[in-house]
């Protein structure tokens, strides 16, 4: 029986696979047995390789299967100390001292291609559906994370990524759906659209200050819905 997955989890798996595909010339396994092999439905799978293609680490060809593109994903540093119980609030505040530093690096270090995929992914997110919270997710987490990527600091990424996967708990998933909604989604598109004109046009302290902004407004989405007594810990 598949289990209930948001496509973080398959994407996720099938980064890890990719880092271990070792004959790109051959196709990766199909949707159907991705599924099986992971537990989740082959809509996560279908919505994962969707990412993975737009971040150019796969190509996928009508009767031939799933290739790997040219590409694979950085592999972060697995930070097994880093602690795993924390309020959602506590994950924001660190989110808040690690993120702006990246955009700062980022509009230094990111690259044509970088600069170029975080519009496609922007774009992306400027069509979905509101009410469709795994597509939300899935594709912000792929935003934030290619610019954490442009930072270029292996050690950085990996603290995204631990912070990322601790922020994407499901027991904190119904608070992050009351914390969304139509005018806080395009108001947060219109700062990631300003995000990215500083890092275009490198400008490091404005492209700080825009990520602090909207990570604050994340940060009081959360407030409005979660009490005090009602923060659920990992």
């Amino acid at each position: 029986m598949v289990k209930q997955s948001s496509s973080f989890s398959a994407l996720e798996q099938l980064r890890a696979l990719i880092l271990e595909h070792s004959t790109p010339e051959l196709p990766l396994p199909t949707e159907r047995e991705l599924a099986q092999r992971y537990q989740v439905g082959r809509r996560e799978i279908r919505r994962a390789l969707d990412v993975l293609e737009m971040e150019g680490r796969v190509w996928r060809k009508q009767g031939k299967g799933t290739f790997l593109g040219p590409d694979a994903p950085s592999q972060p540093l697995v930070l097994q100390a880093l602690p795993r119980q924390s309020t959602l609030l506590e994950v924001m505040e660190a989110r808040l001292q690690l993120e702006p530093g990246l955009a700062r690096l980022a509009a230094q270090r990111a690259t044509p291609e970088q600069l170029a995929l975080m519009e496609r992914l922007q774009e992306r997110m400027q069509v979905l559906e509101t009410d469709d919270s795994d597509q939300h997710e899935l594709w912000d987490s792929a935003f934030h994370r290619t610019l954490a990527e442009a930072a270029g600091n292996r050690l950085l990424l990996g603290l995204f990524d631990a912070l990322d996967a601790i922020r994407r708990d499901d027991s904190w998933r119904h608070v992050r759906e009351r914390a969304r909604n139509p005018a806080r989604l395009e108001n947060y598109n219109r700062q990631h659209q300003r995000l990215i004109r500083h890092l275009q046009a490198r400008r490091p302290e404005e492209a700080a200050a825009v990520m602090t902004e909207h990570l604050q407004a994340l940060q009081q989405a959360l407030i409005d819905v979660l009490p005090a007594n009602e923060e659920p810990r990992a």
